[in-house]
């Protein structure tokens, strides 16, 4: 009997103390509901699936002293106040489908870090952003970089030249209207010159994802800004032009999604033709631009082919069940392209007038998937056929290491002979004159003569420069 009281009594002590606990659970769990919301979300925002896993107690100790990699400074992000359109959860599944045909994929590190960064203020190379050297982002910084050159050269007070040299005087200021000049063109016209969308990230969460949703603490803190007025647009973006030009504000991803609400995604879907349904495809480990990406921002509408119009048969002359859907109108900045992999295999796609004979001598030109600007500060370049005689184009690859713009001498010759060329040149035919060539098989693609074939002729100094001879 003594027994069996003890063991009730240790029954006892048992209970109160596993009650004891309970009631030790559930303070710490009313402690965690009084701790300041800022500080939780300081925290979730410091997760990032894509980097090593860092401890939230790490975190918060040494939040003020650095900013976790992939996240926006506060300094970046828009009160939620300002008055924009919170990012709705079903728009968020449709913006992600539309970029990668899924809701699973987001944005790697690359795309990230990737924003529209100017070269030095008042030097060379002052008109110039500085891409990124590989990956997707650089297609859409390129054409930017077009957008900003078509500012600089024929878009700016009528009191300022239109040359080479006044691309080399310009100051932080005048960077800053030029690339939100170049924004506000792309997304007008991406809005049918009607209207335009701005994304901005807030300090807040607009909604809890759903389960099939990959959160990425970005996209979920979406404002929409919508305008009626390309002024408006203009003025906005010049009021935050920090959100897209900054390290670390995602800045070429906001663009991305502004350019995709701007020409609103059931636009987008009729763009599409039964080759393509979304935007971006994985290559070599990274997401890359479909053609119907490069063709919305040059163009304004989502179009996945580079030929004139639509296309009624395929190359076997054969109808297609469905038309596959090309370039309608001509657009200011050209498109020029070139991949050793499809000539080789004979499926080099032809681009269309539409885009290789834009309204402005500008060119985004695609070799092997390298993007990079050909221009002339010569408007009649492409009304005038007196100018074909002789003139000047100038190629910038994006890359630092480019220090000079670098120019390009064309002009008629009876033929194209190689005893024109430097010795020493005959060294680099397999690296940089094979460049050269590339650029003299643009020509032949930019201009039509009105009599005659068109013939390329580098000049020895121009060869000596570019080869640093």
């Amino acid at each position: 009997m003594t027994d069996y009281q003890d063991l009730l009594q240790t029954i006892k002590s048992l209970q109160h103390s596993r009650l004891s606990y309970i009631e030790l659970l559930q303070e710490e769990v009313k402690r965690n509901q009084d701790r300041p919301s800022e500080k939780i979300k300081s925290d979730e925002d410091s997760d990032d699936s894509s980097r090593p896993a860092t401890s939230a107690h790490h975190i918060g100790a040494q939040n003020e002293q650095f900013t976790a990699p992939y996240s926006i400074p506060q300094t970046l992000t828009v009160s939620p106040s300002l008055g924009g359109q919170p990012l709705s959860p079903e728009l968020a599944v449709s913006l992600r489908n539309i970029l990668f045909g899924n809701t699973f994929h987001i944005f790697n590190y690359e795309w990230k870090k990737s924003f529209f960064k100017f070269r030095e203020p008042f030097s060379d190379m002052s008109y110039a952003l500085e891409t990124e050297r590989v990956g997707g982002a650089c297609a859409i910084q390129m054409v930017v970089q077009a957008y900003i050159i078509k500012y600089l050269l024929f878009n700016r007070p009528m009191n300022s030249e239109c040359t080479m040299q006044s691309m080399m005087t310009v100051g932080e200021k005048e960077q800053r209207k030029a690339l939100a000049a170049a924004l506000t063109d792309i997304l007008w016209t991406a809005g049918e010159e009607q209207t335009a969308t701005v994304c901005l990230v807030t300090s807040e969460r607009c909604f809890t994802p759903h389960m099939d949703y990959k959160l990425d603490n970005f996209t979920e803190r979406l404002q929409l800004f919508t305008f009626k007025k390309k002024d408006d647009v203009k003025s906005f973006i010049c009021e935050h032009i920090q959100c897209f030009k900054d390290e670390g504000s995602h800045g070429t991803i906001l663009f991305l999604y502004s350019l995709i609400f701007s020409r609103t995604i059931d636009r987008m879907r009729a763009d599409f033709d039964c080759t393509t349904t979304h935007l971006l495809h994985v290559s070599l480990g990274n997401f890359v631009c479909r053609q119907a990406l490069l063709n919305l921002l040059l163009t304004g509408r989502a179009t996945p082919h580079v030929f004139n119009g639509a296309s009624l048969n395929d190359e076997q002359d054969e109808a297609l069940a469905q038309p596959l859907h090309g370039v309608l109108t001509r657009s200011h900045v050209g498109y020029l392209l070139w991949n050793r992999e499809q000539v080789h295999h004979a499926q080099l796609p032809l681009v269309g007038s539409m885009l290789k004979t834009p309204k402005l001598p500008i060119w985004v030109c695609n070799i092997n998937g390298t993007y990079s600007v050909l221009f002339s500060p010569n408007r009649s370049l492409l009304s005038d056929w007196k100018m074909e005689h002789l003139f000047h184009l100038y190629f910038y690859n994006g890359q630092p290491t480019q220090l000079n713009t670098t120019m390009l001498t064309i002009g008629r010759v009876i033929s194209f002979c190689p005893r024109l060329l430097p010795p020493a040149c005959y060294n680099h035919v397999n690296q940089n004159f094979q460049m050269h060539i590339l650029c003299c098989s643009f020509v032949f693609q930019i201009h039509t003569p009105i009599t005659g074939r068109l013939k390329i002729m580098i000049f020895k100094e121009t060869l000596k420069k570019s080869f640093h001879l």
